[in-house]
């Protein structure tokens, strides 16, 4: 199989850095073709074969649970506060009742979870997705937004809007359990096609994790240059977020996901199954 290309994603925000860091320094074999890419294009680009393994948003795994495979040990979680899934608001979130809350395009947990919150509250806003980059221009036409990644963490969302809602504390506050973004995924069909190539790729990208946080002062630098921000608002990013998936954040991740199916966001329960090596 390494005679051909094989493409695999890589989400261009700097949260998954620390898992990239070994495969961005040497590691790279040259039949694994990195795509950059922020999550939303990455869970379309799995889905329709594009790329065979990629980090997806932990939702969209849920959405195509019967064609994706999980990789172990791998995602990009926290427990409590993240600083890069924020809502910005100009009402608290009980008082959203058919205001304006603007998604960006590039998250579908985040979404989903926001949307769940809302199903259970009892709360019904209008619902509309755009691109989300300008908080002046987006505090006057929407009431709220939810913003991910590079985005929330680079622009004073708090300094525009009244009210900024972190979900990962939010979700706490709820669960006392951790909260799983992003995963790292592999089509079903190809896994059963070529399971020696996967293997190899989660050895590869497992090591690639451990070289991240043997050199975290780097990727904190190399996160620091690419905003342009202090870099200890780089630095505690870093410690609040987790690349590892233990079974604390397996147990939340079945949870989110019977919850999205009790509020009518999943059609069917998701399980949670992971490819295993031959």
């Amino acid at each position: 199989m390494n005679d051909e290309n094989i493409y695999m994603g890589k989400i261009s925000y700097i949260n998954a850095s620390p898992v990239f860091y070994g495969l961005d320094h040497g590691l790279l074999p040259a039949w694994l073709k990195m795509v950059p890419d922020v999550p939303s294009v990455l869970n379309r680009k799995i889905k329709t074969g594009q790329i065979k393994v990629s980090p997806i948003s932990a939702a969209f795994y849920a959405m195509n649970h019967r064609e994706l495979l999980l990789l172990p040990d791998l995602s990009i979680s926290c427990n409590g506060r993240v600083l890069s899934v924020i809502l910005a608001s100009n009402y608290a979130i009980d008082d959203l009742e058919g205001k304006k809350v603007m998604f960006s395009q590039d998250s579908a947990s985040a979404a989903s979870f926001l949307k769940m919150i809302f199903n259970q509250r009892k709360i019904f806003p209008v619902y509309e997705v755009g691109p989300v980059t300008d908080c002046q221009l987006i505090s006057k036409s929407a009431d709220a937004v939810l913003v991910i990644g590079d985005t929330a963490l680079k622009h004073p969302w708090n300094q525009v809007f009244e009210y900024c809602i972190d979900l990962g504390q939010l979700w706490y506050e709820m669960t006392q359990l951790p909260f799983v973004f992003a995963v790292w995924a592999v089509r079903r069909s190809f896994a059963g096609k070529y399971p020696s190539c996967v293997k190899e790729i989660c050895e590869l990208l497992l090591e690639s994790k451990k070289q991240g946080y043997q050199n975290i002062d780097k990727v904190v630098e190399a996160g620091r240059n690419k905003l342009n921000l202090d870099q200890s608002v780089i630095k505690e990013y870093f410690d609040l977020l987790h690349c590892d998936l233990d079974d604390n954040k397996i147990k939340a991740m079945q949870l989110f996901f019977d919850s999205l199916f009790d509020q009518g966001i999943l059609n069917e329960k998701a399980g949670i199954i992971f490819f295993k090596p031959q």
